[in-house]
């Protein structure tokens, strides 16, 4: 048998395989559209998007997935296939900190998929503001880097918003050197965001020493700008480079291998129970001797792993913090239950900021 009819056979097959998964997603559709009609019977307040129900679906395929693809394209292929199927039922409205081709936007798509409406907005207080006033079911704010840390002011929001977190993305940041000149000796100036740009501070002061560094609101815009000047680069993601159409001259140049970024699902309910989840939570305490001991010990002895705790000045007495905390559970889980019970006991004040599914991938 020669090559050519070896791959002859081989792509009728792959034919053969295609037509039927057209016929299995379809069918997959169609009990979805079943789904949105017994939900719009129930009235008005019929929930549609549940992202206790995305997580356990994306957590069990990627158990099954046995190669060759990775987990991570097994992830994706389901999330574009929950989100158009999705839109059958409802068409959601996601705010998140733009412009578009930002590393925000990438998370907001990675989270719902592309066949979602997304809404970009200039500031992490708008989104917050979308989601209250019910223009956008949900939004997407980021809130964590491996590297630079809190992002401060999407904290402060959490403090006084009513708003629950819902869901959150982890995302590798990977920065990329775009521009149009021909190569990056000819490049005068590079434009990005503070962050990227201390991101990637080692790599730029071994392989572009004395080129003039310039801060602008967002790795997006950074890109829009190097558009027109092809003496100018700028470091962002992807998603820009293709959005801008600017070529990339050096990839993944961002100083640590492991840099990422946390985005938080904000949005006016928490979910459901996925069997797999997180509870942020926050409080202040009074200011006695082993205080702090005392609260952190209700999660202690209710055997609850704390994965994260951060301090913010509360900004209502002098020297009085508010301190942000992750556990593993949620807020159903009976020794969560036991925990929360017993620090608002011990704390001055204690806010539930959501209980949501942890990141998949």
């Amino acid at each position: 048998m020669t090559t050519d009819s070896k791959l002859a056979r081989i792509r009728e097959r792959i034919d053969e395989i295609d037509n039927h998964l057209v016929q299995l997603i379809s069918n997959r559709a169609a009990l979805a559209a079943e789904i949105a009609n017994i939900k719009k019977n129930d009235g008005a307040d019929a929930v549609f998007y549940r992202p206790e129900r995305e997580a356990q679906i994306l957590k069990r395929v990627i158990s099954e997935n046995k190669g060759p693809l990775s987990n991570e394209a097994i992830a994706i292929l389901f999330r574009e296939l929950m989100s158009a199927c999705l839109a059958l039922e409802q068409q959601l409205k996601v705010a998140f900190l733009g412009p578009e081709g930002t590393f925000t936007h990438t998370a907001a798509l990675r989270h719902f998929g592309h066949s979602v409406q997304t809404v970009a907005l200039s500031g992490i207080d708008q989104v917050f503001h979308q989601v209250e006033s019910r223009a956008c079911q949900y939004g997407v704010v980021p809130v964590e880097n491996s590297i630079e840390g809190m992002i401060n002011h999407t904290l402060d929001l959490l403090i006084n918003s009513s708003l629950k977190i819902s869901g959150e993305v982890e995302l590798r940041i990977h920065q990329q050197l775009m521009s149009k000149a021909a190569s990056i000796d000819k490049i005068k100036k590079i434009y990005s965001h503070q962050q990227s740009l201390a991101q990637c501070r080692s790599w730029l002061d071994n392989h572009l020493p004395g080129i003039e560094r310039i801060a602008v609101s967002s790795n997006a815009e950074a890109a829009r700008i190097a558009t027109g000047d092809s003496s100018a680069a700028a470091i962002a993601g992807e998603a820009a480079a293709s959005l801008y159409q600017l070529p990339i001259l050096e990839s993944n140049i961002e100083d640590e291998a492991d840099n990422s970024t946390r985005f938080l699902i904000i949005a006016e309910k928490d979910s459901q129970p996925s069997g797999d989840d997180k509870t942020s939570l926050l409080f202040t305490m009074p200011s006695k001797p082993g205080t702090l001991l005392k609260m952190l010990s209700c999660f202690a002895d209710n055997n609850i792993n704390m994965t994260r705790i951060e301090s913010r000045p509360s900004r209502r007495g002098l020297w009085e913090y508010v301190f942000f905390v992750d556990i593993d559970g949620h807020i159903r889980n009976e020794n969560v239950v036991s925990a929360l019970e017993r620090l608002e006991t011990e704390a001055s004040m204690v806010k539930i900021l959501g209980s949501y599914p942890k990141a998949v991938l």
